[in-house]
């Protein structure tokens, strides 16, 4: 079958999740509505396409390996972000190392607690607990401390869409009048969808959620180890 051709199912895989995140970012561009995020859409359109060739999951992740294994360049790039906004790290570095110290804590605290609650087994729980760090670092630290990566992902994208979705309540709610704390709302609680949105919501408010989100990776990947032999 021609699904059976690793030279194809690349081709054909990557060209399918391009294709709808390429979709997907032009629909969110005309619509900016937290249901037009790609992180929704694009899985959205590759499921469909799934789905109608009874593809199965093994499948799809064997045709676009590459681009998992684009992680690692992701990871480094992030090194940008921090030294572009060194003087803000300067200026803000203790509410800045508090807030990311409580919020990554805090995060992973709950997440345990709910799998814990819900009966979920320890590699679940796992997988949930560094859903609130962008893909790259989140899927590293869920290697490091037993969870399975891949599951992590899925947790990663549904933490984004749901906390870049609450962030918007939040603000109408609690209104957050420093640049700083709107930004670092959404780094910290919904990362890359979060720093989307709090670059709609002004300049200032994007870097610094870019930031926010960052910090909150590098934290958690150090404290994998220790977690892990907690857990």
């Amino acid at each position: 079958m021609w699904m059976h051709n690793p030279l194809f199912a690349t081709l054909f895989w990557s060209t399918v999740t391009i294709g709808s995140y390429l979709a997907a970012r032009a629909i969110g561009r005309r619509w900016r509505f937290w249901w037009t995020s790609p992180l929704l859409l694009t899985p959205i359109g590759v499921g469909a396409v799934a789905l109608s060739l009874h593809a199965g999951y093994g499948e799809y992740i064997a045709g676009t390996r590459w681009l998992l294994l684009m992680m690692g360049p992701a990871t480094v790039a992030f090194a940008i972000p921090i030294y572009e906004q060194r003087a803000l790290i300067r200026r803000y570095w203790p509410v800045l190392l508090v807030g990311v110290a409580v919020g990554s804590t805090l995060a992973m605290g709950t997440a345990l607690a709910l799998a814990h609650l819900l009966g979920l087994s320890d590699s679940i729980g796992l997988s949930l607990m560094p859903r609130s760090t962008s893909t790259p670092f989140a899927m590293a630290v869920s290697s490091d401390i037993g969870g399975v990566p891949d599951l992590t992902a899925v947790f990663v994208i549904l933490t984004g869409i749901c906390g870049a979705a609450l962030g918007e309540v939040v603000l109408k709610v609690m209104p957050l009048r420093s640049s700083l704390a709107r930004g670092a709302l959404f780094g910290m609680g919904a990362h890359g969808a979060g720093v989307a949105r709090a670059h709609q919501i002004g300049g200032e408010e994007g870097s610094i959620a870019g930031l926010v989100m960052v910090l909150a990776g590098l934290f958690n990947v150090m404290i994998a180890p220790l977690v892990a032999a907690l857990v």
